[in-house]
C-alpha cells in the first residue's frame, strides 16, 4: 500500500504536494484539538497516520531538493 501512495506523490506536481501537505497539516491540528478537549481515545489512531503522510509528502519534497 504504501509504494503505491508513494508512487502517486511523486508523480504529483510541486505545487499539488505542497498544498497537501498544508491540508495535512490543517487536519492534524484539528486532530489534536479534538484530542485535548477531551474527544474519544479512538481519535488517537488518525493523528499517527496522518504524522505518516506528512512524513511521505516531505520526503518526496526533499527528494526533488525543496525544503519544508
Amino acid at each position: 500500500m504504501t509504494k503505491k501512495v508513494m508512487d502517486e506523490l511523486r508523480n504529483m506536481p510541486t505545487e499539488d504536494l505542497i498544498k497537501r501537505l498544508n491540508e495535512l497539516k490543517l487536519e492534524l491540528f484539528k486532530a489534536r484539538t479534538q484530542l485535548s478537549m477531551g474527544g474519544p481515545p479512538e481519535k488517537a489512531l488518525p493523528v499517527k497516520s496522518i504524522r505518516k503522510n506528512i512524513a511521505r509528502v516531505l520526503t518526496v519534497l526533499r527528494e526533488r531538493g525543496l525544503k519544508y
